[in-house]
């Protein structure tokens, strides 16, 4: 069964030595070719790894053992995935990949959707000139970054996406938007959210304050409870379902991605979908060994495992992805952070690594002193696109990828040194991953690699990365907090907290 563990035998991977970077280069003629993956306009070079053919056929033997292919096979079939939960998970089938009748909810949930853009760019709803769109997690942060990545100067829409309650986050939109011409998508798989709701609530305070007649008119729910959004006041038909199979953190396939698809067009949309659908066949059909999902899982298994690394940097060399570290932030860390089984035992080594970077070349000058001369061993993961995304002297770019480049060949080269403090010392991994432009197909298929990275990762541990119990005990203790009873139970630096705040 799916939800039940298969054990591997990790006992041939943890007694791989740690080979040197240019020993492997020197002892495998073919290596660049072994180790780059053409797919989809992206070049995955995992050369500059410590993965070995003996290290790769390893793990291998361990996703054969792990029933990875039965898992895959799973996964794609709609079978339950989730065993928590007693659900699949229905993130393939939104752009065409998996059961056929849920391909089929999926073609018919985007038709709605597609039907009510069609309805708001005839102006149905009036003049709209503004998208406010407010969720939380992965309701938010799917969304904010295709948008970010996709749509700068791109749309006669003006786009804001506010996830945190924090009112400074709302306050700032409601300078710059018209409430007339605003239009607020309601993001929640759930539609209990509390902040997502009070957020909302918000805003429609500020449209009845500003003259708006019937600020719920203005509605657009994106939910995978569309009673509860009706029962809440939305319209029946600006409510835009998506199936409860499909997680918070895989779900800007659904109705969740409402705001780019009005934004940057339905053309744009369909194009993210295919290059993720691309990406899906890919991973379902490539051999291990040449399967960009499945060796990028090996990266982070090898890391963690054997050389007992406990964080991995992202660095995107190209602005438009400047939100993309923390998108894979939840990605990787709420789907693989678990220290239990999906059968509910001890997982006993260690699961996701702590996932963290940011924007070259900024970060150059601001964390990679640690990454070159620190005591720790950290893998790095450079992102970048061939062709630019601006048209000023191409020079611009050209310092870009340069400086991308060099960073991965001077962490694997070093440089020896005999005064210390100028000393490098090398044998530092890194992984780059060369689009060959950053647009929709491109993009759809980094985002499916990384979800089916993170879905290896999971198999060859026993994980479930589908569901996250974990972020719901704060929130329940929050919700609570005004109970007496409940906020007697808090702890004493908690309690005094909250008095010296006025809670």
């Amino acid at each position: 069964m799916p939800g039940v563990r298969t054990l591997g035998d990790w006992s041939a991977i943890e007694a791989l030595p740690p080979t040197p970077l240019k020993d492997l280069f020197a002892a495998e003629p073919d290596r660049l070719e072994k180790m780059v993956i053409e797919q989809s306009d992206i070049r995955f070079d995992f050369s500059k790894t410590h993965l070995s053919a003996s290290a790769i056929a390893a793990f291998i033997a361990l996703a054969e053992q792990s029933d990875l292919k039965g898992k895959r096979h799973a996964l794609f079939a709609g079978e339950i995935v989730n065993p928590s939960e007693g659900r699949p998970a229905g993130h393939t089938a939104q752009r065409g990949e998996g059961q056929a009748e849920a391909v089929a909810e999926a073609k018919m949930f985007h038709g709605r959707m597609r039907a009510l853009i069609d309805a708001i760019e005839a102006e149905a709803l009036g003049p709209v000139r503004h998208i406010l769109h407010v969720g939380i997690g992965g309701s938010a942060l799917g969304p904010d970054l295709i948008f970010d990545a996709l749509g700068r100067d791109k749309t006669t829409y003006e786009v804001a996406i506010v996830s945190n309650v924090d009112g400074v986050a709302l306050e700032s939109v409601f300078a710059r938007f018209d409430p007339a011409a605003t239009i607020l998508a309601v993001a929640s798989k759930t539609f209990t959210t509390t902040e997502t709701l009070l957020n909302a609530s918000s805003v429609l305070q500020w449209m009845e304050e500003h003259g708006v007649v019937d600020p719920m008119s203005r509605v657009i729910a994106l939910t995978a409870e569309p009673d509860k959004a009706v029962e809440w006041g939305v319209d029946e038909t600006r409510v835009l379902p998506f199936s409860e199979s499909v997680g918070g953190r895989y779900s800007l396939w659904s109705s969740i991605g409402f705001p780019f698809a009005l934004a940057l067009g339905w053309q744009a949309f369909e194009e993210l979908l295919e290059g993720a659908a691309a990406m899906d066949r890919h991973f379902r059909s490539a051999p291990l060994a040449e399967n960009a999902p499945a060796i990028g899982a090996f990266v982070d298994l090898y890391y963690t495992q054997v050389r007992h690394v406990e964080t991995r940097a992202i660095f995107a060399y190209d602005v438009r992805l400047r939100l993309l570290p923390s998108y894979l932030q939840q990605l990787e860390m709420e789907s693989n952070g678990k220290s239990v089984t999906s059968d509910g035992k001890p997982l006993g080594r260690p699961s996701a690594a702590i996932t963290w970077g940011g924007v070259g070349t900024d970060a150059q000058h601001a964390v990679f002193q640690l990454l070159h001369q620190g005591t720790h061993l950290v893998p790095v993961e450079f992102i970048a696109s061939i062709e630019p995304g601006d048209v000023l002297d191409p020079e611009h770019h050209r310092q870009l990828l340069v400086n991308a480049f060099a960073q991965g060949a001077a962490l694997m080269a070093g440089r020896a040194n005999d005064d210390l403090t100028r000393n490098y010392p090398g044998d530092r991994p890194s992984t780059m991953i060369l689009l060959n432009a950053l647009e929709p197909r491109s993009l759809g298929a980094l985002i499916a690699f990384y979800e089916h990275r993170v879905f290896v990762n999971a198999v060859l541990l026993g994980i479930n990365p589908f569901d996250q119990f974990g972020v719901e005990l704060g929130k329940e203790m929050a919700k609570g907090s005004d109970d007496p009873a409940v906020r007697a139970g808090f702890d004493v630096s908690t309690r005094a907290l909250m008095e010296k705040a006025g809670l």
